[in-house]
């Protein structure tokens, strides 16, 4: 086997750019959401709104004007895309966890805690088999509607103590059995996995493994081989790509060819400014986040309010290829007002980059429907 290439040498502009046009942030802006969902491999679906749903600002952001509130439900609804560990993801690629699924809780020798989670299972299998039958009979339905016979509770460290039907869905759905249906309310709804799932062939694990790092790594154009561990997805791209390092970053990084032509260049590249979700892929894993883009950032909404920097959901701002500031707004639906709180600049900002951020937040007024307050 003939050894592999040297590394690209990326600059920090490089790095930066190939990242943001990875994640489809640079101008201009698309116009297929299920193109763009494809692209991105996944879109998490998480439940907080403060300004409103992250998957429907993952989506505005990439597509403007072109997209409007409920669309992605609207394609979850139609089934081309599904809702998988909370992951919003094309349909043709749920074949590529299917083996994973057969394979739970692990391939190989199992760690102590899978064979934990094995164990809980198993000891719960009435209660499993109760949830299966009752949505045989009468599903898509809430996990409060579903039967609790389990007979050895769910311990943890507290979040999900004694949450043992919602802990059992879980690993239902990592085996393969149940999916997400869709929401009632807020409140999610399962059915069996049989009628959610298109039928098609099962991808043999090792050949998954690689098609989702590529995958992956053509969403993020460079990441480590192994990168940080985020809920229920992760970076790690293996050993795909071509071998990367960049200016002032320690370590080896992977670099998906398709954008060697914004190495070194001064044109190809037409950035925007963009208002970002606070778990945006571009930043929800902060390391490398803090690595590319050199931006100090967290998510304080778990934080008691004296403590918080920038705001209870702070929306980074991306201008051009840099992450410059955060927003801090709510919407008040009842109001029907978006309270902008504060706009905090990182460095020093241009008045054409204010004015193009406060355009932004007018834009996003609009999108949601509300008057900017």
């Amino acid at each position: 086997m003939s050894a592999e290439q040297a590394p690209v040498e990326l600059s920090a502009r490089d790095a930066r750019r190939i990242a943001v046009r990875a994640q489809l942030l640079d101008a201009p802006q698309r116009v297929d959401l299920l193109e763009v969902v494809r692209h991105l491999t996944v879109v998490q679906n998480d439940p907080a709104r403060p300004v409103a749903p992250s998957a429907e600002i993952v989506a505005w952001s990439r597509l403007g004007s072109a997209y409007e509130l409920g669309d992605l439900e609207r394609l979850t609804t139609t089934g081309v895309v599904i809702e998988l560990h909370n992951m919003l993801r094309p349909a043709e690629d749920i074949g590529l966890f299917r083996a994973e699924m057969g394979a739970w809780p692990g391939r190989g020798p199992l760690k102590p805690w899978q064979e934990d989670v094995r164990d809980w299972v198993e000891a719960n299998d009435e209660c499993r088999r109760d949830i299966l039958e009752s949505l045989r009979g009468d599903g898509p339905l809430p996990a409060s509607q579903l039967p609790d016979t389990t007979v050895v509770p769910w311990q943890s460290s507290g979040w999900n103590n004694d949450r043992n039907v919602r802990r059992l869905l879980d690993m239902m759905v990592a085996r393969g059995e149940i999916a997400a249906a869709g929401t009632e309310g807020r409140e999610r709804v399962w059915d069996l996995a049989e009628r959610i799932y298109p039928d098609g062939p099962v991808v043999p694990f090792d050949e998954a493994a690689r098609t989702l790092g590529e995958r992956r790594l053509r969403a993020l154009g460079v990441s480590r081989a192994k990168g940080q561990q985020i809920p229920n997805e992760t970076n790690d791209v293996g050993q795909v790509g071509v071998p990367a390092v960049i200016e002032g970053v320690r370590g080896k990084w992977r670099l998906d060819p398709a954008y060697l032509d914004l190495v070194g260049a001064d044109g190809g590249f037409t950035g925007r400014t963009v208002l970002l979700s606070p778990i945006d892929r571009l930043v929800i894993d902060r390391k490398r986040m803090t690595e590319i883009f050199d931006f100090d950032y967290q998510l304080e909404m778990f934080k008691p309010a004296a403590k918080r920097r920038w705001g209870y959901w702070a929306m980074p701002i991306l201008y051009d290829d840099r992450l410059v500031g955060k927003l801090d707004a709510t919407a008040d639906r009842e109001a029907g007002v978006l309270r902008v709180d504060a706009v905090h600049e990182d460095g020093s900002w241009t008045p054409g980059m204010r004015a193009d951020v406060q355009e932004q937040i007018d834009t996003l007024a609009a999108f949601l429907g509300l008057a900017r307050v």
